[in-house]
């Protein structure tokens, strides 16, 4: 297996759920970028539970130890390792899927293709706990992305049935994306807010969940960033949201519904604003042939109901290979969703300046960055 992500910065996440600890190691870094620890703590507070009924009772403290790669505050260009402790994990919880697959799971297929030796204590290295080392990772990389002028921020689109107001694609701003960076639950309609906590206790208290779709913008990109066929913004952004657990789906700008227009609606039509060349709407998401071209890109990131759930469900038990029933037991989110939207931030901060140091090389981001 591979747990190495990226092509000019490189990251690999390395730990298991219930294991000591988890963490990152971030290899390609510009040197000489401050990192500003208090940032990189909210970010973490973000991901992880609220005090809410609705969320996990799993309470991690997720303190970040950098080991190595950072003095004096600033990265020094080396391999940055940072690790983070794992101190209320419950394993007895896992006794039962040692042989009872869990459905919607990676008990089955983590057991088929590790022949039964991955570590199953809260889904091993399959687990969303190691979104935390690369919500680490994201917030190191937004730091870069800050000197640029990159912004990215997210709302909560759906939960379940009910819709919050989406994203003026073309005029989304850099102001309205920090503000929803504040909230708990990011929404641009806040009477949304209310509905969708209703709708998550409601599956929590029928002891089920519910998923939702999260909505992520960037602003501040320049036009020209990306290639053709494989090394495309689109296909690079895919890449890395699809490997966080839970995530079914990915469109971007009006996604599949383009597919209801026609031609001389979908087409985003050029102007001259000032001295810069924008679309009119942005259909597209703000990227053409897998290149940037200014505007705001703009995505969806499907995100399935929690798989845990305590209601009793059909199985088999891998061992006997006979049918079988299941409860799961342990301490789960009724809905991840709220959780994910740093997560998915995190991921597109990465990429994005994965792709920035390729196309523009370190010494852009060098310059400047730091005073011996």
């Amino acid at each position: 297996m591979s747990s190495i992500f990226g092509k000019n910065l490189k990251l690999s996440i390395f730990g298991e759920s219930h294991g000591p600890a988890i963490g990152v190691v971030l290899d390609g870094l510009p040197s000489g970028i401050l990192l500003d620890s208090e940032k990189i703590s909210q970010e973490m507070a973000r991901r992880r539970p609220s005090k809410g009924p609705h969320s996990t009772k799993r309470q991690e403290s997720d303190l970040v130890e950098i080991l190595s790669g950072v003095h004096r505050g600033r990265t020094t260009g080396t391999p940055l390792c940072a690790m983070i402790k794992n101190r209320d994990a419950h394993s007895v919880d896992y006794g039962d899927i040692e042989r009872l697959a869990r459905p919607g799971h990676a008990d089955y297929s983590g057991f088929v293709r590790y022949k039964g030796f991955n570590d199953i204590r809260g889904g091993g290295h399959f687990s969303g706990r190691l979104t935390a080392p690369l919500v680490f990772a994201g917030a190191v990389a937004q730091h870069i992305l800050d000197e640029q002028d990159i912004t990215i921020g997210s709302h909560i689109d759906t939960i379940q049935d009910m819709k919050d107001i989406g994203f003026d694609k073309a005029g989304v701003t850099r102001e309205q994306l920090l503000a929803l960076r504040t909230m708990d639950i990011p929404v641009n309609d806040l009477s949304c807010r209310e509905a969708y906590l209703e709708i998550i206790e409601e599956a929590r208290m029928a002891t089920d969940s519910v998923g939702g779709i999260i909505e992520t913008a960037v602003v501040g990109l320049p036009p020209g960033l990306g290639s053709p066929i494989f090394n495309n913004v689109e296909a690079n952004l895919s890449a890395m949201l699809f490997s966080i657990p839970a995530v079914k789906g990915i469109e971007f700008g009006e996604g599949f519904g383009i597919t209801t227009l026609r031609g001389s609606q979908a087409n985003d039509a050029f102007y001259m604003d000032s001295e810069t060349i924008k679309t009119q709407t942005n259909n597209n998401g703000g990227i053409n042939g897998g290149i940037t071209n200014g505007m705001p890109v703009v995505f969806r990131v499907a995100i399935k109901p929690t798989s845990s759930i305590a209601l009793e469900q059909d199985t088999v038990d891998i061992r006997t290979m006979e049918n079988a029933k299941l409860k799961v037991r342990g301490r789960h989110d009724a809905c991840i969703v709220p959780r994910a939207v740093p997560v998915i931030e995190a991921a597109t901060a990465f990429v994005l300046c994965d792709m920035l140091i390729g196309q523009f090389g370190l010494e852009a981001f060098c310059e400047g960055s730091h005073e011996p």
